[in-house]
């Protein structure tokens, strides 16, 4: 099999990259380990910045996202009782979209099939050869039988545990990485959601956070010690831990209901540099994971698959590496500031274990600071909604 660019996961990163390449005459191929079925039923936050947005709409896959997506102006984070609401359209003229991670790729999903793209699920033994080469290669096993793609660049958006960055050689990669001390425990519920825009609350009993995937159906998280097991967790002693964690008033009229997904997630910040070697770039969760609570995960896949594709275009159009050359310096610039958001709002909302008086007077002056001053305000505006995309673009 030959193609121009093998993309190693069906994920929303590998998918979009895919869609973006298609509508511009490049043939790629994407392989996947699960299911269509498995990687639909994953369900993800969907805060979408406008960036996002904009290149969804550039791939022309976002009629669903304008009709079904809610638009949001704010969030409220609540801390000793009050809570105070971040006015993004107020301080700088922006808002974000929900619209759920399962919905994009839906419609990612959709559109391939629609243009006869290829893509190959269920595959197995995946690796990438001679990525140093001009001729790199993905042999893989399917159906019982063994194949390969031969092609001139490899993309990587199988995710923290997919076979791309662990084939770049060793001392090639420098990993930095920060674990955080407990895990967010989340329910999906198909209720509708009692409160108009995300609240992001620190209580004396942990962080709560309450947000939505639609005007059906909410997504709710609680902290919790990573020792916990979901089992020890009833829906009953879910909701009850919940209302006393995000506020009396949310707590007196909020509707609840059975879980439809239940599940504890670790919280970590990992990034690898450069997220290129030779011929195979790495995007998304492949290169880089942030704590949820900066809701920068699936916005920095995106960013990175518009910086690829653009030099990727460049290169089938101008037979120019020069946006190739550059990927990794413009993906972690976004990715480092990203990164530094990200841990900015898990250390001011979570209740850390073995902490000090000092660490806790620090904790709530800096969330007094934010409450009164309209400058730390628009500096959180600004990182929530979305630093803009290299202006090189």
């Amino acid at each position: 099999m030959r193609t121009q660019v093998a993309i190693i996961g069906a994920g929303p990163a590998g998918l979009l990259l895919g869609q973006l390449l298609h509508r511009a005459g490049i043939d790629a191929v994407i392989l996947e380990q699960r299911s269509r079925e498995y990687v639909l039923g994953r369900i993800r936050a969907g805060v979408l910045e406008p960036g996002t947005v904009e290149v969804l709409d550039y791939a022309g896959v976002s009629k669903r996202l304008h009709s079904d997506g809610l638009t949001h102006d704010g969030i409220e984070i609540g801390f000793e009782g009050r809570r105070h609401r971040i006015d993004f359209k107020d301080l700088i003229g922006s808002s974000v979209t929900v619209y759920g991670q399962t919905e994009i790729t839906r419609d990612l999903m959709e559109a391939r099939a629609a243009g006869g793209a290829v893509s190959l699920y269920e595959v197995h033994d995946v690796a990438v050869h001679d990525i140093a080469s001009h001729s790199p290669k993905v042999s893989f096993v399917r159906n019982g039988v063994a194949d390969t793609i031969e092609c001139d660049f490899i993309a990587g958006c199988d995710g923290f545990h997919g076979v791309s960055r662990p084939s770049i050689p060793a001392g090639a990669l420098t990993l930095h990485e920060r674990t955080y001390p407990f895990g967010w425990l989340g329910v999906l519920a198909d209720v509708p959601p009692s409160w108009p825009e995300l609240i992001y609350a620190n209580s004396d009993r942990g962080f709560a956070l309450a947000s939505m995937r639609s005007p059906t159906r909410v997504r709710c998280y609680v902290q919790c010690p990573l020792q916990d097991r979901i089992e020890e967790w009833s829906d009953g002693r879910f909701w009850d831990e919940f209302r006393r964690r995000i506020g009396g008033d949310v707590a007196e009229r909020m509707i609840t209901g059975p879980s439809i997904e239940k599940g504890i997630a670790p919280l970590r910040s990992f990034v690898a540099e450069p997220m290129q070697f030779g011929n195979l770039f790495l995007a998304g969760d492949a290169a880089h994971i942030v704590p949820p609570t900066g809701a920068k995960g699936l916005n920095l896949a995106a960013s990175d698959v518009w910086y690829l594709y653009q030099g990727l275009r460049e290169f089938y159009r101008e037979r120019s590496r020069a946006g190739l050359d550059r990927y990794s310096q413009r993906c972690l610039g976004r990715v480092w500031k990203a990164a530094r958001f990200s841990w900015w709002m898990t250390t001011q909302l979570h209740r850390f274990p073995g902490t000090d008086a000092f660490h806790d007077k620090i904790q709530a002056a800096e969330l007094d600071y934010l409450f009164s001053s309209r400058a730390a305000q628009c500096s959180l505006a600004e990182n929530y909604v979305g630093l803009p995309l290299d202006p090189r673009s």
